[in-house]
């Protein structure tokens, strides 16, 4: 894509949500794209040790590979869900940061849900995606 075609909307009857790493509502015409949850994980599939912000970066390294895979990229998502094992501000700070050093002011829609556990342990944070191949 040559360009970005996701159109973003944030109604002013709503709260700003971009300090916090997200858009109300993000919409574009093409095919959707589903990818699975992602996190800091080794070759194997076994989660890479680490704190919070290493997992929150392999997590995206690893869903822009998925991207990638497909011949897409961070330009194409238009929501994303979070999933962060014992959720606090520092932690959604962190997160915030994360996602506008990839996505810069075009922000996703994004669902962030706080979780006590995720499916394996020592993971700390998963992030899945809904991309959209344009049309052409």
């Amino acid at each position: 894509m040559s360009h970005d075609e996701r159109t973003i909307t944030n109604p002013p009857a709503l709260h700003d949500p971009t300090p916090f790493g997200y858009s109300h509502a993000v919409s574009a015409p093409g095919e959707l794209v589903f990818v699975a949850g992602q996190y800091a994980s080794d070759a194997t599939g076994a989660p890479v040790p680490g704190d919070f912000a290493t997992q929150v970066e392999l997590a995206f390294d690893r869903l822009h590979a998925a991207l990638e895979g497909v011949g897409l990229g961070f330009e194409h998502v238009v929501r994303l869900g979070s999933f962060v094992v014992d959720h606090d501000l520092t932690k959604l700070e962190t997160l915030g940061k994360a996602l506008h050093s990839r996505f810069g002011d075009r922000l996703p829609a994004q669902t962030l849900s706080g979780v006590a556990a995720l499916a394996l342990p020592g993971m700390l944070f998963e992030v899945d995606a809904v991309a959209v191949r344009p049309v052409g």
